[in-house]
C-alpha cells in the first residue's frame, strides 16, 4: 500500500493513504513533472488541496537546453532539478515516483506500472510527448533524440569517442567514416545540435587534438522537406540556413534516411559509415490518450477550459492536449505553451474545486518562437516582427536562463555560459565508462 508522509495541516481530511477515495473531494492528482506539471502544481502550492505528483523520474529537465548536454557544454546538474525540490515550499504537494500505464476514469483512479492505484478527484494529464521514429522503433538506439539526460550522454559519449578513435586509427577512411555526424530532421531541436556539433568539434579538434583536423570534420543535416525550420518565416530559414553552412554544415533537403544501424546510415538507399547519429525529426504524444480509450493522432482533445472532451473531471495540457488557439489551430509544441496552461489550470481548479466558479477560457500569449543558430547568431520571429544574428542569440540567452526551473540554475548556466564564449572551451567534456551509453 503506497504510505505517504502526513499532509499540511491546512487540509481539511486526512489523506495518508492514496489508494483510497478522499474524503473532501480536493485530491488533484498530476501526472508529469515537466513544464505544464510543475506550473500547475505551483499555482496550487498556497491552496487548501491534497496535491500529488507523479512522475517515473525523479527530477524536471529543462529539456531546450539538453542539446547543451549532448555536446559537452553543460553538465546534466546544471539543466535538472529533483521535482521534490523544485515543489519543497508546496507543503500540500505530494511526490511520488512512479510509472502510470493507465488511467480508470469511472473508479477514478490512476493504475501504476507496480499494480498500486492512486484514487483522483481531479486529473491532469500533463505526460509531453517523445520522439516520433514513424514505424521504426528500432532506430531509436543507434539514433537517439533529446528527450532525456540518459540520451543526451549517448550522443556525447559517442560524439567524443568518436574523436577519440578518429585520432588513434591510421585509417584514414576509417577516420573520415568516425569524424562524420548525421542529424536527423532540420527542426529547432536538429539545426541547433547540427551547430553546436560543427562548434564542438572544429574547435576543440584545432585546439587538442594532434593527428585530426578541423577540416577533416564533417556535420550533415538532413531534411526531408524542402527547408529547414520550416515552422518560421522563410527570410529567418535562409538566414539559418546560410549561417550554419559557412560553419561547415552540409544541409540536405529532400531527402530521407531509409535505414538506420550502429555506426552507419543509409538516405535515399546511399549506406555510409558515420560516427554518431542523432534523431530530431518530430514528436509525437506520450500514451495518455490510450489511457483514456482515445484514437486519433494521440493528442487529447480538451475545451477552451482544458477539461478533456468527454470524461469528468479530466484535464490536459503541453503536448498531450489538443487545444485549439483563436484561430483554430493547435497550440505549438512549446514549453511556454505548456508553462502558461499549468499555470492557467492550476489557478482555475482552485477556483473551481474551492469556491465552485468557472475561470474563464484559456489564452495563449506568445512569446515569439525562437532557435539558435551558433556563436552570436539566433532567430526569433515574435510574428508582427522578426529578428535574427546576435542580438536574437543574446534574447535567446536571456529567455532560456529566465525560464530554468530556480536561481541555483540561472546563476550556473550564465557563469558557464559567459566562460565558454570567452575561452570557447567546453567543461563537460567526460566519456562516461558505461559500457551501455
Amino acid at each position: 500500500m503506497l504510505q505517504t508522509s502526513a499532509p499540511d495541516a491546512r487540509l481539511a481530511s486526512d489523506h495518508s493513504d492514496l489508494t483510497t477515495p478522499s474524503a473532501d473531494g480536493r485530491r488533484v492528482v498530476i501526472v508529469g513533472g515537466g513544464f505544464g506539471g510543475l506550473a500547475c502544481a505551483r499555482a496550487m502550492g498556497r491552496a487548501a488541496l491534497d496535491v500529488v505528483m507523479i512522475d517515473r523520474r525523479n527530477h524536471n529537465l529543462f529539456q531546450p537546453l539538453l542539446y547543451q548536454v549532448a555536446t559537452a557544454a553543460l553538465s546534466p546538474a546544471d539543466i535538472a532539478e529533483p521535482i521534490r525540490k523544485s515543489l519543497g515550499k508546496c507543503r500540500n504537494v505530494r511526490v511520488l515516483m512512479a510509472e502510470v500505464v493507465g488511467v480508470d476514469t469511472t473508479a477514478k483512479r490512476v493504475l501504476l506500472a507496480d499494480g498500486q492505484t492512486v484514487a483522483y478527484d481531479c486529473l491532469v494529464l500533463a505526460t509531453g510527448s517523445k520522439y516520433n521514429y514513424f514505424g521504426h522503433d528500432e532506430w531509436q538506439e543507434a539514433a537517439p533524440g533529446l528527450k532525456t539526460i540518459r540520451e543526451a550522454r549517448q550522443i556525447r559519449q559517442r560524439l567524443l569517442s568518436a574523436f577519440e578513435r578518429a585520432e588513434a586509427t591510421s585509417d584514414p577512411e576509417e577516420a573520415r567514416a568516425l569524424l562524420t555526424s548525421v542529424v536527423i530532421g532540420g527542426g529547432p531541436t536538429g539545426v541547433e545540435m547540427a551547430g553546436a556539433i560543427s562548434e564542438l568539434g572544429r574547435f576543440m579538434v584545432g585546439r587538442d587534438f594532434r593527428n585530426i583536423r578541423p577540416e577533416d570534420l564533417r556535420v550533415l543535416l538532413v531534411e526531408a522537406g524542402p527547408r529547414i525550420l520550416a515552422a518560421f518565416p522563410e527570410e529567418l530559414t535562409d538566414y539559418a540556413a546560410d549561417y550554419l553552412r559557412k560553419m561547415g554544415v552540409d544541409i540536405l533537403l529532400g531527402q530521407r534516411v531509409t535505414d538506420v544501424g550502429p555506426g552507419r546510415i543509409a538516405i535515399n538507399g546511399a549506406e555510409m559509415a558515420v560516427g554518431a547519429i542523432i534523431w530530431g525529426a518530430g514528436v509525437k504524444p506520450s500514451a495518455a490518450a490510450r489511457w483514456l480509450g482515445l484514437s486519433g493522432d494521440g493528442r487529447v482533445p480538451v475545451d477552451s477550459r482544458l477539461a478533456v472532451e468527454g470524461f469528468q473531471d479530466i484535464y490536459a495540457l503541453g503536448d498531450t492536449a489538443l487545444a485549439l488557439g483563436a484561430d483554430g489551430k493547435p497550440y505549438p509544441a512549446l514549453a511556454q505553451v505548456a508553462k502558461q496552461q499549468g499555470h492557467y489550470l492550476g489557478k482555475a481548479l482552485n477556483k473551481r474545486i474551492l469556491d465552485g466558479a468557472v475561470a474563464a477560457p484559456f489564452i495563449f500569449r506568445n512569446r515569439g518562437n525562437t532557435a539558435v543558430i551558433g556563436r552570436n547568431a539566433a532567430i526569433f520571429d515574435f510574428g508582427s516582427w522578426r529578428l535574427k544574428g546576435r542580438l536574437a542569440w543574446l534574447l535567446w540567452a536571456i529567455v532560456h536562463v529566465f525560464l530554468l526551473i530556480s536561481f541555483e540554475k540561472r546563476l550556473l548556466v550564465s557563469i558557464q555560459w559567459i566562460w565558454r564564449y570567452i575561452t570557447r572551451q567546453r567543461g563537460a567534456r567526460i566519456i562516461d565508462e558505461d559500457p551501455h551509453l
